[in-house]
């Protein structure tokens, strides 16, 4: 089957399997590689991309899903070349340790200041908890996206 998915501004047929997951098609098909395969089961968030602008596991996302919906990597958010306010907030606050969760974290933190670019911190908390960092720098996470909503 082809499907014609739209990622990062760029339109692409694709000839796979419609159950085939968003996260394969990313990774394999595109060679986009900011995704990561972390658990497979929608648990840990390494996979997070944005569909239609909202936060999602591409590992359990199958690709007939998408629709017309437009898909966002953490590559996709470079402006003219450089890291955007959020990438630039966790290179500032040096949240990566491994940095293999970080693609995923930033994309949460994206999705969260498009639709509220003031969030409190408890509000930071909840919708950044889907997404798991396994070396523990959830403190620097939370001040980098503090430091994203500031600028």
């Amino acid at each position: 089957m082809t499907i014609t998915l739209k990622v990062n501004g760029k339109s692409h047929e694709i000839d796979t399997d419609a159950s085939t997951p968003l996260l394969y098609v990313l990774r394999n098909d595109l060679g986009l590689h900011g995704p990561k395969f972390g658990c497979g089961l929608g648990q840990c968030g390494a996979c997070t991309v944005q569909v239609g602008g909202r936060a999602m596991f591409s590992c359990i996302m199958p690709i007939a899903a998408i629709g017309g919906r437009e898909i966002t990597t953490v590559e996709g958010l470079l402006e003219n070349g450089k890291p955007n306010k959020v990438q630039q907030a966790f290179i500032d606050e040096q949240a990566a340790q491994c940095g293999y969760c970080i693609a995923g974290m930033v994309m949460r933190a994206q999705s969260l200041l498009q639709t509220n670019p003031k969030p409190t911190e408890a509000e930071i908390r909840q919708h950044m908890r889907p997404n798991l960092c396994r070396c523990g720098t959830h403190a620097a996470i939370l001040r980098a996206v503090k430091r994203a909503a500031a600028a």
